[in-house]
């Protein structure tokens, strides 16, 4: 018989765990300056006074895969089985803007998410679908504009006004210098480019969640719990810079900006993570920036369980540990919720993995009473220490971030990448040595054929995908296409907020390869710098 494991005294983020907790360690605490009620400054207990009992979170499961028409059917399918929400992935060449049949693209098309060309892609993977009342979800980062201008494009083509349509954007470019590393553009352009969608969507698409401020890529490369707090606020706080410095008012635009966190396997470090959020978000708010509207104070958030937790070992623990990891968003106030599949190590899901991720989030929330009371774990002298440390360790770093001068100097001077890779050499390391157990890997493995059915995105989609883009290209207008891209290039070099310029770019037929080339032409292209 082998020895069982060491079990943890310390979380994740190496925060060092007593034996039992009491009043001795919340000495002082002040419950209206930590607490306040849920729905009250500081938020740390939601931002909501009746929490799910007005409003469950929304079940967002990510989906997207082959061509436009394979996606829409799987939309349709999921919210047949009662998914509130759409939430898009896109595959690598449209992540990266380049049409499918550009020589980069081959072997990638179709593999990660679906593939979108043009706003024809857009119009097929939205068949069916009502566009001005399900709100939609879009994973997109360097090609964001692009994109969202195929939506908005879409949008009017159908007579649906834009001040209708809701849903988010990730449009996140700070935490892909950071972590994610899907670029084009250097970072000051990527950044106006952001800015000019926040500058739109606040005079024109009010319901549209502008900015998606996302530690989950941050947490998928590596990071502690800590470090993704504090660097995901950090971006957020560059954010509202950036539009202030646009010439909008805080709270004309800070009430659409929302948040999207990892939701880990350390469960009390996670729910401590995500109050600690909350707590730092509105007081830096309000003190940084002189908010007046309470909307502006929300950090309303998405969650997804942490893909990084799956195994390819034992792949069905990996339903275990998305439950539990669920369990935690919602024990911490989320908004909104991804669920993991058991497959996701190999491939995209099934169709019965994707139902099974659906049915965990639906069981937890009609079969097990958490949602019923609001932050339940609420002055467990645990929690409210544990939050308390999980903050303070996160203010240190943005208080060196401060000390660069912001991300962006933080980002060029590599400070954020290289914690980063620090904390996920130490946790490898961790692994290695025992002191760490992840059930079925470096613990209780097996040898036994755990096999399960997968997802396969073949060739037939790619060739179907290059098929539609090079007949477009044939069909349409190029003169009508060349003069779209034209009329970008100039707004481009003369400052202009590009989105409506993108629209028109996208009307004419031009594809989202031929549109992220023009802007290429104009910004350059970003060349990381290693750091190591």
């Amino acid at each position: 018989m082998g020895t069982s494991p060491t079990l943890n005294t310390t979380s994740l983020s190496g925060i060092p765990f007593e034996t039992f907790y009491d009043e001795r360690d919340i000495e002082g605490f002040d419950y209206q300056a930590k607490l306040g009620d849920p729905g009250t400054f500081p938020f740390t207990r939601g931002i909501h006074g009746d929490m799910y009992r007005g409003r469950l979170w929304t079940m967002r499961q990510f989906a997207g895969f082959g061509t436009a028409s394979d996606t829409n059917a799987r939309f349709r399918y999921l919210l047949s089985q009662g998914q509130t929400g759409l939430s898009v992935a896109f595959d690598m060449p449209t992540l990266m803007g380049f049409d499918s049949d550009h020589p980069s693209s081959l072997g990638e098309v179709g593999k990660c998410g679906v593939a979108v060309d043009s706003i024809e892609d857009m119009d097929e993977l939205f068949a069916e679908i009502p566009v001005g009342e399900v709100s939609t979800s879009m994973t997109i980062n360097c090609t964001a504009p692009i994109v969202f201008a195929m939506y908005l494009a879409l949008a009017k083509r159908r007579g649906v006004p834009l001040s209708s349509l809701k849903g988010t954007l990730q449009n996140d470019m700070l935490k892909e210098f950071i972590a994610q590393k899907e670029w084009i553009y250097p970072i000051e352009p990527s950044l106006k480019l952001t800015i000019d969608i926040v500058e739109f969507c606040t005079n024109h698409v009010p319901l549209w969640n502008t900015i998606s401020i996302s530690g989950y890529h941050i947490r998928e490369a590596g990071s502690t719990a800590v470090q993704e707090l504090a660097f995901t606020l950090s971006d957020g706080l560059e954010y509202v810079k950036r539009a202030i410095g646009r010439g909008l008012g805080v709270d004309q635009f800070a009430g659409r900006y929302s948040f999207f966190f990892n939701a880990h396997i350390d469960f009390f470090e996670e729910i401590a993570k995500y109050r600690a959020a909350r707590r730092v978000w509105a007081r830096e708010m309000k003190e940084r920036y002189g908010v007046k509207d309470e909307r502006s104070l929300w950090m309303r958030f998405h969650t997804q369980t942490a893909g990084c937790s799956l195994t390819a070992q034992q792949p069905h623990n990996n339903i275990v540990r998305t439950a539990i990891e669920a369990l935690a968003a919602v024990l911490g106030g989320t908004q909104s919720l991804h669920t993991n599949s058991l497959d996701e190590t190999y491939a995209l899901p099934t169709e019965f993995a994707a139902t099974l991720a659906l049915r965990t989030q639906q069981v937890l929330a009609y079969e097990t009473g958490v949602p019923s009371t609001g932050d339940p774990l609420g002055g467990s002298y645990f929690i409210e220490s544990l939050t308390d440390e999980i903050e303070g360790r996160a203010m240190d770093y943005i208080r060196r971030i401060d000390e660069y001068g912001g991300m962006v100097p933080a980002i060029e001077a590599g400070f954020p990448q290289k914690e980063i890779q620090e904390a996920a050499c130490l946790y490898q390391n961790e692994l290695n040595q025992g002191k760490r157990t992840v059930v079925g890997v470096n613990a209780f493995a097996s040898d036994e054929d755990e096999s399960i059915p997968l997802l396969r995105v073949g060739r037939k989609q790619q060739e179907e995908q290059i098929r539609k883009v090079r007949e477009l290209r044939a069909r349409r207008s190029n003169a009508a296409a060349q003069k779209g891209l034209d009329a970008l290039k100039r707004a481009a070099e003369q400052g202009e907020n590009l989105i409506p310029a993108l629209v028109l770019a996208v009307e004419s037929l031009a594809t989202l390869g031929e549109v992220a080339k023009a802007l290429q032409d104009v910004y350059g292209k970003y060349r990381e710098v290693s750091y190591i």
